[in-house]
């Protein structure tokens, strides 16, 4: 079969949509990202072999829409495990914002010149992908096209100049080069494209070697993660007694020279109220751990606080009490440490979807609430990215679901954190592809702010990354134990922790200009052919 004589059957074109989706998910799959690179190659062609007609074009949606429900289903069937809701609603609302892209490459490439279909191709793409990430309430960015190499990370390491939205432009220029390059046998670009970026990745690798790392400070940062291996579906039916005591045989395992100690997302079994956290008996128990252990630690883990607002509403989060009064759940990580007056908090910014957060048209009935234990429903959602500061050292104290986003964990830095940690609760999905990923993106973070990460996990995956993305000491999944290691500090700025996800938009501006070109130029052409 010659794709690329436009004269495709019914059969070759369903063959071409298969291969398609297939070599989308493989970036997705724990293998390689690296069939991204040719993967909507078999689409483009299907695109080419239709004409400008109205009805070819209803044609070529059915068979875009058919490629990129099978890629989201095969990369996002585990959140089934948890909610099925979960998995439909990420299918179809993904797949929508990958459709709309393609399409109105689709029309325009029928009527415009090929170097504007192609540009619009790019832009509108990576500007859905950006309109996707920043949407509040409906994000859910697991498949932009640059995430498909978080186990590629030597090959990626210019990310600390593009984000992951540069990753998807290389993504979507190679397939198009590589298109044109199959169809006219003209090779030097095609190379250049696919060579050029990887070249620079193997340089910045080297640069950034533990013994080259661009560091201001190296000095050694010792910390320690604590994996309970808790399930995440009986945790809640257990005592907080229980949980609590278990939490502290394993605090009272760590190594007294720790500088920081990492418990997992909801690890304290408890709700803190955020204006009396020391009256907590948990965190008292740990505070009074360190001041008998000599221990300078600070302890970051997750809990569910509580912030009382008095009688009147101040967002559309607020809950409301028998009494009347309003208040806000959040869920969040704290900080303990030997001085009792060292305790900050962090609330989670980026909520998940059905989970934490629901769209304000979706939560009345809760219908559509998806409750995994403890608290279900509309969480509070936090207001800033800042670090907890300790000894002089400042560490970002994410919360789980808020690494995904690049330009967020670099609010942290802009804020001076120089390190990262991740406290999360992966369990909810059981030994699939999520939690792996959610580790793995944790690595991209890592290059494009150049930060360590520290990460405890509820059970599988905790452990450290460098600043160049490597994976260093990790325990898997349900395994119980500590991991101790050294991390170093970093107090510069990349290019992408300044400018953020600048790419997106860009993207977003350039795909509006060519749509307005492409709508100025069809209409003269129709002024003058009536």
């Amino acid at each position: 079969m010659n794709i690329f004589n436009g004269n495709l059957s019914g059969k070759g074109r369903l063959t071409l949509a298969l291969l398609s989706a297939l070599l989308l998910s493989c970036g997705w799959m724990t293998v390689s990202g690296f069939t991204l690179l040719i993967a909507l190659i078999p689409l483009l062609a299907i695109s080419s072999s239709y004409g400008n007609s109205w009805a070819e074009a209803g044609k070529m949606t059915l068979w875009a829409t058919l490629t990129f429900i099978l890629w989201h289903v095969a990369c996002t069937w585990w959140v089934w495990n948890a909610a099925a809701i979960g998995t439909i609603a990420a299918s179809i609302v993904g797949s929508w914002w990958c459709l709309l892209p393609f399409m109105l490459f689709h029309i325009v490439s029928k009527r415009m010149p090929k170097g504007v279909a192609y540009i619009l191709l790019i832009t509108a793409w990576i500007a859905c992908e950006y309109i996707y990430i920043k949407a509040p309430a409906m994000s859910f960015p697991w498949l932009t096209l640059g995430n498909g190499f978080a186990f590629d990370t030597w090959a990626v390491q210019w990310y600390e100049y593009t984000g992951v939205l540069g990753g998807s432009l290389w993504v979507l220029l190679t397939n198009i080069v590589l298109f044109e390059a199959l169809r006219s046998k003209r090779w030097v670009a095609a190379v250049a494209t696919v060579a050029l970026p990887l070249a620079l990745s193997l340089v910045l690798y080297a640069v950034n070697s533990p013994k080259k790392e661009r560091y201001t400070s190296r000095t050694p940062v010792k910390v320690a993660a604590i994996q309970p291996n808790v399930d995440c579906y009986t945790k809640f039916l257990v005592s907080s007694q229980s949980l609590q005591s278990d939490l502290m045989a394993q605090l009272q395992q760590v190594p007294a020279d720790m500088d920081f100690i990492l418990m997992p997302e909801t690890s304290l079994a408890a709700t803190v109220n955020e204006r009396f956290i020391g009256a907590t008996r948990i965190v008292q128990g740990m505070n009074s751990h360190l001041k008998l252990s000599g221990s300078k630690a600070m302890i970051v883990a997750g809990t569910e606080s509580l912030m009382a607002y008095g009688k009147y509403r101040t967002s559309s989060t607020n809950r409301r009490s028998e009494g009347g009064t309003y208040y806000d759940v959040f869920n969040s990580s704290i900080g303990i440490s030997s001085n009792p007056a060292e305790l900050p908090v962090h609330n989670k910014c980026k909520l998940v979807i059905g989970v934490e957060t629901l769209p304000a048209w979706f939560r009345a009935g809760g219908i559509f609430e998806v409750d995994l234990g403890g608290t279900a429903g509309q969480l509070g959602i936090g207001k800033s990215a800042k670090p907890f500061t300790h000894n002089g050292m400042q560490i970002a104290p994410a919360i789980c679901y808020e690494g995904l986003y690049g330009d967020f964990m670099g609010e942290f830095v802009r804020n001076g954190a120089q390190i990262f940690s991740v406290v999360s609760n992966d369990g909810w999905w059981g030994d699939t592809p999520g939690y792996k990923y959610l580790f793995a993106y944790c690595r991209l973070r890592a290059i494009e702010h150049r930060r360590d990460v520290a990460r405890s996990a509820n059970t599988g995956i905790s452990g450290f990354i460098n600043s160049r993305g490597d994976a260093l000491q990790t325990l898997g999944w349900d395994k119980k134990g500590i991991l101790t290691d050294e991390l170093r500090l970093n107090d510069k700025q990349t290019f992408y922790t300044r400018h953020g996800d600048y790419i997106g938009r860009l993207s977003l501006y350039i795909a509006l200009l060519c749509l307005l070109y492409t709508v100025a130029v069809l209409s003269k052409r129709r002024f003058y052919l009536d």
